[in-house]
């Protein structure tokens, strides 16, 4: 599957906007015939976004089950003769798509692209009627992981359920990345699989994978960012060598272009299609994570797609407000936590020599109260998904070169003897998929209770310390890193990344002596944890968690939503900012 893109001979065409919308009050199917007829009470709602922030009816809001999207498509006579594909970026967690009333598509999954084919389905002269049914239930086979539960007790009225979460963030859901109908040649480029890499001479060694829709011959250019033709070959597979490679960089990102051409016999241009990517050279030691020979520390954030109004969709606004406090602050990487995050954001990366550790939306796969692996919760049909979601979010991302290393879970019940085969399975078929990447898995066992880190590259942990045991106990924070730490690096020999430390913090909220969640809590906090990480050379990054403030389900311990962020939901910094700022400015590792 190729990101929809406008090229000489392709056109792309936005469905976003304001669609018509309505809940659905079946329980398990729709009830509603959404696909073919008008919705009854429909309301506007805007594409892309979550339905949940939108509307003022707690309802809505808390909705669990299907939801309709509707709107007219008017096809231009300019589509006769093309393929139509219908692309969208996402839809969480479940959906149907309707042509005039035929169903010409399903997918599962809320975090991953997924397209149809519809040049059958519409006549190009006459509008058509666009639908999808849109399901936001969880359950253990997944990801994320969730379970619907039926309370019985007086207070609970006679059909009442609710959506049980494993994970800390709101279960946001809808149409939350771009729809487009892709207007293609007949003969077209239908996927490309791009690899770049550096051997060890220097030279960068660029090879493809692509089919067409048809029978063609394939031509492939390698551009340099200034647009200069530097190598170039053919066939749907194949590969050339770049004697001399301008490398992509943390803080430089330099880019080049693989043009993929269709020709007929006689060499007419029939698709043309770019795949950008980047020349860069990983490598993972006991101690030290280098990118083109440096060691590089990992300075950022573990991030949320997560804005006001917007929910979970992609927001263009929120993406360029938060690429730019990521440099004024001074950091040169985050984690895609707990989902792949929109394809723009990427290219975005790319561009700007962004590292990323790209995370699936493997989350969830634990519960307080009972075991997942070891009873059979998380089970085949769980691993089978798992699996699927891997091959779909490295065929999407291979070819990005600020992607640096794939996180296959956040925090699964790794503890439970089941959680060994189960993973062991995912890390092979993920190996098999891109053997260029290093693997790891976001934990927060301790070393002698975990059962899976020496199957990945990089250990990646996330810790509490002083908030949810001892807390408040700043004292107790870096003796116990240290020894923690220290402990886990003896087992495993792997370098370690912190990747979530932090303490829920209320903007505005100060107090001396510090207590928590004041501003100067958290301050304090953070230091506490940098003179352990600082005394540490297996330490290779610090992800603080969380880069803003995020929505999350009710609770009592969630003052409307998570608080751990160093910036407020609506990107203003808290006092930890500025010395992070300060920290990163002065960091003395690359």
């Amino acid at each position: 599957m190729l990101f929809p893109q406008n090229t000489p001979t392709r056109s792309l065409v936005s469905l976003d906007g304001t669609w018509d919308f309505c809940i659905d009050p079946g329980r398990d199917e729709p009830t509603l015939d959404g696909a073919s007829a008008d919705l009854p009470g429909a309301e506007k709602m805007a594409v892309p976004a979550s339905y949940n922030d939108l509307s003022q009816d707690a309802a809505v809001r808390d909705h669990i089950g299907w939801a309709w999207y509707q709107r007219w498509v008017t096809p231009s006579r300019l589509w006769a003769g093309q393929r139509l594909v219908l692309h969208f970026g996402s839809v969480a967690h479940h959906a149907r798509v309707f042509i005039d009333g035929a169903e010409v598509a399903r997918h599962k999954g809320g975090f991953l692209p997924f397209q149809v084919d519809i040049s059958e389905f519409v006549d190009v002269a006459a509008p058509f009627r666009l639908a999808v049914a849109v399901d936001n239930r969880l359950d253990w086979s997944c990801l994320p992981c969730g379970e619907i539960k039926e309370p019985k007790g007086p207070q609970y009225p006679d059909g009442y359920r609710q959506q049980v979460i494993h994970f800390d963030f709101f279960n946001y859901a809808g149409i939350h990345r771009s729809v487009h109908v892709q207007v293609l040649p007949p003969v077209h480029v239908v996927a490309a699989q791009v690899d770049a890499q550096v051997d060890e001479q220097g030279r960068g060694q660029l090879a493809w994978v692509a089919s067409l829709s048809d029978q063609a011959g394939l031509r492939v250019e390698c551009c340099d960012a200034e647009g200069r033709i530097v190598a170039s070959g053919s066939g749907i597979q194949g590969s050339c060598t770049l004697d001399e490679v301008h490398l992509w960089q943390p803080g430089a990102g330099y880019c080049y272009t693989l043009w993929l051409i269709a020709e007929d016999a006689d060499g007419n241009e029939l698709d043309r299609y770019p795949v950008r990517t980047g020349f860069r050279r990983i490598e993972v030691s006991k101690e030290q994570f280098l990118i083109n020979g440096t060691p590089f520390y990992f300075r950022g954030f573990g991030k949320h797609e997560d804005s006001t109004l917007s929910g979970r969709a992609h927001n263009p606004v929120t993406l360029i407000k938060d690429l730019k406090l990521l440099g004024w602050i001074n950091a040169n990487s985050f984690r895609t936590s707990h989902y792949p995050y929109a394809e723009e954001v990427l290219d975005l990366c790319d561009e700007l020599g962004i590292v990323v550790i790209d995370e699936s939306p493997a989350v969830g796969l634990w519960d307080h109260s009972a075991p997942v692996f070891d009873c059979g919760k998380v089970g085949d049909d769980t691993l089978a998904h798992h699996n699927d979601v891997m091959s779909d979010l490295i065929a999407r991302d291979r070819h990005h070169p600020c992607v640096v290393m794939w996180s296959v879970a956040n925090e699964p019940a790794s503890w439970e003897e089941g959680a060994r085969p189960y993973f062991e399975a995912v890390v092979a078929h993920t190996r098999e998929l891109d053997a260029t990447r290093p693997l790891c898995c976001v934990v927060n066992t301790s070393a002698q209770g975990d059962r899976i880190q020496d199957l990945f590259d990089v250990t990646c942990l996330n810790r509490y310390p002083a908030w949810y045991s001892d807390p408040g106990r700043l004292e107790t924070i870096e003796p116990g890193l240290l020894h923690d730490l220290r402990e886990v690096h003896e087992r495993f020999g792997k370098p370690i990344i912190i990747t979530e430390y932090g303490a829920d913090t209320v903007a505005g909220l100060h107090n001396d002596p510090v207590t928590m969640f004041s501003e100067e809590f958290q301050v304090e906090y953070l230091k506490a944890c940098h003179r352990a990480f600082d005394a540490l050379p297996f330490v290779i990054g610090e992800h603080v968690w969380n880069f803003a403030d995020f929505m999350t389900k009710q609770g009592i311990t969630r003052i409307i939503g998570n608080r751990k962020g160093v910036f407020t939901r609506d990107r203003q910094p808290k006092a930890s900012a500025h010395y992070l700022r300060q920290r990163w400015q002065e960091a003395s590792r690359p």
